[in-house]
């Protein structure tokens, strides 16, 4: 019964918090920062419609040294609400371009400034990806990528794609990966208190003087860090899931 009041409640609040946002991105179109506060508006409310606590450890995150590419592992829809409380100033993200055919919420994420990528078409997304490495230093933006290119529902940390990789290398700024405990794996919606979700950034990686040789052994790097940072954020999720 709980889960099914919850589900309503957050139907609900997504079309307000969508209506919201509309206004903000018709009244300040592309703006820079219109990611991180677009999210807010989604996140907050609905963290406390589903009854879940989010522990952050993410200063290295909130304070990063602008331009950089932000590495997050995706694990389900659910990430619109929970790591939108922790989305830095002037950040945008990667999305596909069939986002944008989205009723509502595609229109929002285009005028919140992101970028939508053509995957069908490798030479466009080539041409925006060379592009944007130079709207990062112009414009001060850091972008933020799900690196696996797909929800792991809770599987484990999947294979990285090259994409947030490479446009780091080219672009001669810093990685900095976001982590999150699977909380698909733990959280129960049909109790008060649905759970506790752990989000802990790691240090930034320079990619200064990195060439594209450097790729392979920077994205094994990146991807083991990540697995053992929440291996141990999954350790906490259990632990407070039995206390």
């Amino acid at each position: 019964m709980l889960f099914a009041v919850r589900m309503l409640l957050l139907s609900v609040h997504f079309v307000v918090a969508s209506l919201i946002n509309l206004m903000i991105g018709l009244c300040r179109p592309f703006n820079p920062d219109n990611t991180r506060l677009c999210a807010r508006v989604y996140a907050l409310p609905a963290l406390k419609i589903l009854g879940v606590r989010v522990v952050t450890d993410t200063a290295l995150l909130r304070d990063h040294a602008r331009p950089a590419v932000i590495v997050g592992n995706h694990l389900s829809n659910y990430d619109l609400f929970v790591f939108g409380c922790v989305v830095p100033a002037r950040t945008v993200s990667l999305g596909k371009k069939s986002l944008k055919w989205l009723p509502l919420f595609g229109q929002i994420y285009w005028l919140a400034g992101n970028v939508l990528l053509d995957r069908g078409n490798a030479h466009a997304a080539k041409r925006a990806m060379t592009s944007l490495t130079q709207t990062m230093h112009e414009r001060d933006l850091s972008i933020w990528v799900f690196a696996e290119g797909t929800r792991s529902h809770g599987r484990g940390l999947a294979p990285f794609k090259k994409g947030a990789f490479q446009m780091a290398i080219n672009a001669g700024v810093p990685i900095v990966p976001i982590c999150g405990s699977q909380y698909v794996n733990h959280w129960k919606l049909n109790r008060w208190h649905s759970g506790t979700i752990y989000l802990r950034a790691l240090p930034p990686i320079p990619t200064t003087g990195l060439t594209l040789q450097d790729m392979p052994a920077l994205m094994a790097s990146c991807h083991a860090s990540m697995a053992e940072c929440i291996a141990e954020l999954d350790r906490q999720a259990v632990q407070a899931a039995q206390a």
